[in-house]
């Protein structure tokens, strides 16, 4: 068990990416507070076979300040610290760029930006008045190694994931606290159903077919599924990841290569 006794937080934690990341961080010993703007009833229905004495389910949402304070202040309420912040809490869309909206660009950036820095900030003030260093892994994307035609704001948002990843891991090496990303490529999650209906309506294209070129083109020839993902997680938010901080781990099939 990597992550015996350490508290963590996961955001998105509802569903795909997050949801397989909270039940892997409970396989490997951890506590974890599950944040979701889903309702309660719901997120409790997830999680309805979940171990429920290593488990706190939040319903919030990141993009308000009361929320993020209380995301933080109810976990450590329950379990007495956070070792580890799982930062993945996010929105897509896409449309043509001369058609993007100020509204849009709001959106994206208030869940994407600002919610995924300001709560890697408030847990990061809890690390340093605990002690004790801590690790904290925001998700980014293959998205924000380079710009997409029909993406332009969730490309540029992502970007931003892993620049402010990169400057918090600077800012915050001093107190013991490493701070990394994620890269997914393209994973199979329900949010899938979505951006598959969009590139059908930009491209013009039967629904179905975007996803499965989507796959056929990774290297390994598929897409991802959340699964592929924890282990990176896991090993982010562990003791063998002590050495490393300021990185942005691709997953992502070998769809980028750096």
């Amino acid at each position: 068990m990597q992550l015996k006794d350490k508290v963590a937080i996961v955001t998105g934690g509802g569903t795909g990416i997050g949801e397989a990341v909270v039940r892997r961080y409970l396989d490997e010993g951890a506590r974890v507070a599950v944040v979701d703007i889903k309702r309660q009833a719901e997120l409790e229905s997830v999680y309805a076979d979940a171990e429920k004495d290593r488990l706190h389910l939040i319903q919030a949402d990141v993009t308000q300040r009361e929320s993020i304070d209380a995301i933080v202040s109810s976990t450590v309420a329950r379990f007495g610290r956070v070792d580890i912040l799982f930062n993945n809490a996010a929105v897509f869309d896409m449309r043509p760029l001369l058609d993007e909206s100020w509204e849009i660009f709001e959106r994206i950036f208030a869940v994407n930006v600002k919610g995924m820095f300001f709560l890697m900030q408030r847990v990061a003030r809890q690390m340093v008045e605990q002690g004790g260093g801590g690790k904290i892994v925001n998700m980014a994307s293959q998205a924000g190694r380079r710009g997409e035609a029909l993406a332009s704001h969730y490309c540029a948002s992502k970007a931003a994931v892993i620049s402010y990843t990169q400057s918090a891991a600077l800012a915050l090496a001093p107190h013991r606290i490493n701070v990394n990303g994620i890269a997914p490529g393209v994973i199979d999650t329900p949010m899938w159903k979505e951006v598959d209906a969009l590139f059908a309506r930009y491209e013009n294209r039967p629904v179905g077919e975007k996803k499965r070129l989507v796959g056929e083109a990774v290297p390994l020839g598929r897409m991802g599924r959340p699964g592929d993902l924890t282990g990176a997680a896991v090993f982010l938010a562990s003791s063998e990841a002590d050495y490393i901080t300021a990185q942005t781990l691709n997953v992502d099939g070998g769809n980028w290569m750096s």
